[in-house]
């Protein structure tokens, strides 16, 4: 089987055709001043919390009332998500790659020395030695816990004593991407990204089911046809849309197993989005609308170009992204305005916000946890 190797592992010559890749950031041009925004929906912060630093990909979990987060230096912990009321803390025990994954009673992490840790309402459980780094956040569901390596090699374990079930490979790009990755599942079909590739895998054997291309790949070397899908990805029913690294933006019907529309895009942050539209930055910050329908552009807006914007949420009537000074933007999901501007502690927001119920929960680099309620 042909190795697999992550950007974290290249020698300086491909670190620098990475950077070109990816914008220098020398060379970036500069960050797009913030003018006034007139608020058009009212909006405020409701409660805030605290934790260390966000230093690791962190996926946030939206589960039964509550927000599950992870800290880099371990800490993890559940908040109810209507009045940021504490429910339980835990800790991994060291400093976190990836996280987190929630069933709404267990968690899951990583660590940098590669330790997969369950905890059980903030009681640490059982913890297991992988052989590779992880950065994609498990996922926690029907009573196993799954993990996908930089190497895009999925693991099952139990959830309950952490026996190794199976691994699952798929011969793909001899490069990845060290950025996480595409994990959810489908009905009783565990789904990963591996390459620009929709992998259906049977969750109790690791065999995989189906495969559908959500792209292909494109460029003369392995930089240039990097196109790894990019998680968290949306999903409606059956139908789940996604980015893939620099390449393209799509939407499949994975009950019928075909790929609904996809468009060349470029762009480095998951997409966000609902049943009638899907939202995502380019690599300059232009925002696009795509209709969900058939992937037609709707409306663009370029007025946060460069910077450094997350992933998207769509909640209601607005589109909310965060911006490396921690400004939150609410943007009108029909036309693209923006629509109402709040801020957080200065720092970058690092995950993409989550909502439970009304509240939307934003995440900073510095660890500030910031729940707002548009209206």
């Amino acid at each position: 089987m042909m190795r697999r190797l992550s950007l974290a592992t290249l020698a300086a010559p491909l670190a620098c055709a990475v950077a070109l890749l990816a914008g220098c950031a020398a060379d970036k041009p500069k960050p797009t001043a913030l003018d006034t925004v007139a608020p058009q929906i009212a909006g405020r912060q409701v409660w805030q919390a605290r934790l260390d630093a966000v230093q690791f990909p962190l996926g946030v979990v939206s589960r039964n009332g509550q927000f599950v987060v992870a800290g880099s230096d371990g800490t993890v912990m559940a908040l109810d998500a209507d009045s940021g009321r504490e429910v339980w803390r835990g800790s991994a025990g060291d400093k976190l790659s990836a996280g987190v994954g929630s069933d709404g009673r267990h968690a899951a992490v990583v660590t940098r020395d590669n330790e997969l840790v369950v905890l059980d309402q903030g009681v640490k459980g059982w913890s297991k030695r992988l052989a590779t780094r992880v950065v994609t956040p498990p996922l926690v569901a029907g009573g196993r816990v799954f993990v996908m390596g930089v190497d895009r090699v999925v693991h099952a374990f139990d959830l309950q004593d952490g026996l190794k079930l199976w691994s699952a490979t798929r011969q793909g790009e001899a490069l990845t991407l060290a950025q996480p990755g595409l994990l959810t599942a489908f009905q009783d079909t565990l789904v990963a990204g591996i390459g620009a590739v929709l992998v259906g895998i049977d969750p109790t054997k690791g065999s995989v089911r189906w495969e559908l291309p959500l792209t292909s790949p494109r460029g003369t070397n392995e930089v240039e046809r990097l196109n790894d899908l990019l998680g968290p990805m949306v999903r409606v029913g059956d139908v789940v849309c996604a980015r893939a690294f620099q390449t393209a933006v799509g939407c499949a019907d994975l009950a019928k197993r075909s790929v609904r529309w996809s468009r060349n895009a470029g762009g480095m942050n998951a997409v966000g989005g609902d049943a009638e539209y899907l939202f995502g930055a380019d690599g300059s910050d232009r925002i696009n609308a795509w209709r969900a329908s058939n992937g037609d552009l709707a409306w663009s807006n370029e007025r946060l170009l460069y910077r450094s914007l997350s992933a998207p949420l769509s909640a209601g009537s607005a589109v909310i992204f965060g911006d490396y000074e921690g400004q939150v933007h609410f943007l009108s999901r029909a036309e693209g305005k923006l629509v109402l501007r709040l801020p957080t502690d200065g720092s970058p927001v690092v995950a993409q916000p989550v909502l439970s119920g009304a509240t939307v929960l934003v995440v900073t680099r510095n660890g500030g946890l910031f729940a707002f309620r548009p209206e």
